[in-house]
């Protein structure tokens, strides 16, 4: 039996600035946190990307063609001011302006991100979230940007901000690619959740008639098995990478059971609790109770096991099945039950998952007015035929596979109360990945990233038969 989505549901793809633009020394751009981390990795570089700094238009024709009603993109910080603060680099500022007069022109609605994941270098050597300047100054760009691009009316303030903290300290994936510093990791989500409700409220003083969200990655946790031991390890993995934000940004308030959890984690670590205000938590609950919207970013679930070692982290950025490892000290080890389906980088195929976390933010955050699924898709290794033309089309049955059994989770949401107002595909187009570089693919559309081209996949036209019709056909 089909499943339906309601009439106004909005179908989106999804992008961010660093990963589709290109073009990172071009027009006046300040370098940022990956740069000279990239360089000294060796392995891959972020031009062209999909160079969508010049290709936008034709990315927007495209969307337009197959349904794509919405699109997340990001602005690089670093375009509109170089070092962060001062001097502003018109150029930048011009590209925008452009950009968002295209997905006007093609019935695009933009969802813009503040920032994702790409702090200008200079304020990345301040130290980034631990940094006041930083704040400070993400604010005063943030206030830039509401009054100079008038034309966006949905804004999102922080990607993942989760991801960001938790890799920079906790995993050591992203750069500074320090590990084990549980302290800086809580210190810097606190200081990400302020920043973020300074913004909210700042934009909803000026009265500019929009919508304002965050955008957090949530992976729904469960415990592998019964035992009391793996019970509390998949709380306290929670609290490191979902609940600690979902207090702090949807109720406004920290409960009192998830700061214990954070305790427990800092306490096993020996590290120090971090710290926080009353005038910074009087921020937090005024911007909750302003908040337009949250963005649920869901790929994958974790099951925890109770662990007692030291903390060991193997990231997969290969694609090599089955060489992930994460086993974190004071919280837990990742163990997958015996029939969990994954894709090549050990991310579990799970659908449930995405319908426990929404009926999880329906239930347990009332505040929260409504959902857009941000991000969601499936990375895979594809290549172009050899003897492609024009017209090839890329067949990609996981990907429609894994979309129609997601998509259905999200409309068995909606149907239980959730109030899911939009779905994001992970990716619009085919783009660079922070850690995978260019072999890990998630678009509608194929990009041959040597020539630019762009192909279309069977995924695109099954993507536009459900924008045109809401419903999920087999």
């Amino acid at each position: 039996m089909s499943k339906t989505l309601p009439k106004d549901f909005l179908m989106g793809g999804a992008s961010a600035a660093y990963q589709v633009e290109g073009a990172t020394k071009e027009d006046g751009k300040g370098r940022v946190l990956w740069d000279d981390f990239l360089e000294k990795q060796g392995r891959f570089s972020p031009d062209p990307a999909a160079d969508f700094y010049h290709r936008y238009d034709e990315d927007l024709t495209l969307s337009e063609k197959f349904g794509v009603q919405a699109i997340r993109v990001s602005i690089a910080w670093s375009r509109i001011f170089p070092d962060g603060a001062g001097k502003v680099e018109q150029r930048g500022v011009d590209y925008y302006h452009r950009l968002f007069a295209s997905c006007a022109k093609h019935n695009v609605i933009p969802f813009v991100t503040l920032h994702h994941f790409d702090t200008p270098e200079r304020l990345h050597n301040e130290g980034d979230w631990l940094s006041q300047e930083m704040l400070d100054d993400f604010v005063e760009y943030a206030k830039f940007c509401f009054n100079e691009f008038k034309e966006v009316k949905y804004w999102i303030t922080i990607n993942e901000p989760t991801s960001m903290a938790v890799q920079q300290y906790t995993s050591g994936t992203f750069p500074p690619a320090e590990s084990g510093r549980f302290d800086k990791t809580f210190q810097a989500e606190h200081n990400q959740m302020v920043a973020h409700a300074k913004i909210v409220n700042l934009y909803k003083s000026m009265n500019l008639g929009g919508e304002i969200g965050i955008v957090h990655a949530l992976q729904t946790v469960y415990p592998y098995s019964d035992t009391p031991g793996d019970k509390h390890a998949a709380a306290l993995q929670d609290a490191l990478e979902n609940r600690l934000y979902l207090d702090g940004t949807l109720a406004g308030e920290y409960h009192k059971e998830t700061l214990s959890l954070v305790k427990e984690i800092l306490d096993a670590n020996n590290q120090p609790m971090f710290k926080y205000t009353d005038e910074e938590l009087a921020e937090l609950s005024k911007a909750a109770h302003q908040l337009d919207f949250v963005g649920v970013n869901n790929y994958f679930s974790k099951w925890i096991r109770e662990y007692n070692g030291a903390s060991e982290t193997i990231h997969n950025g290969t694609g090599a099945k089955g060489t992930s490892v994460a086993r974190l000290h004071g919280i837990g080890e990742e163990k997958k039950p015996d029939g969990i389906e994954t894709t090549d980088w050990d991310w579990s195929i799970y659908p449930k998952g995405m319908h426990d976390i929404l009926m999880r933010i329906h239930n347990d955050y009332p505040l929260v007015p409504a959902i857009y699924i941000t991000e969601n898709g499936i990375g895979l290794k594809e290549s172009l035929p050899e003897n492609a033309t024009d017209d090839t089309v890329i067949d990609d049955p996981k990907r429609i596979d894994y979309l129609k059994k997601y998509i259905g989770a999200i409309a068995d949401a909606i149907n239980e109360g959730a109030n899911v107002k939009g779905y994001f595909i992970w990716s619009l187009q085919d783009q660079f990945s922070w850690t995978n570089g260019y072999s890990k693919r998630y678009g509608l559309f194929f990009v041959d990233f040597p020539t630019q081209k762009r192909y279309i996949k069977k995924s695109a036209y099954w993507f536009k038969k459900l924008s045109e019709t809401h419903v999920i056909s087999d």
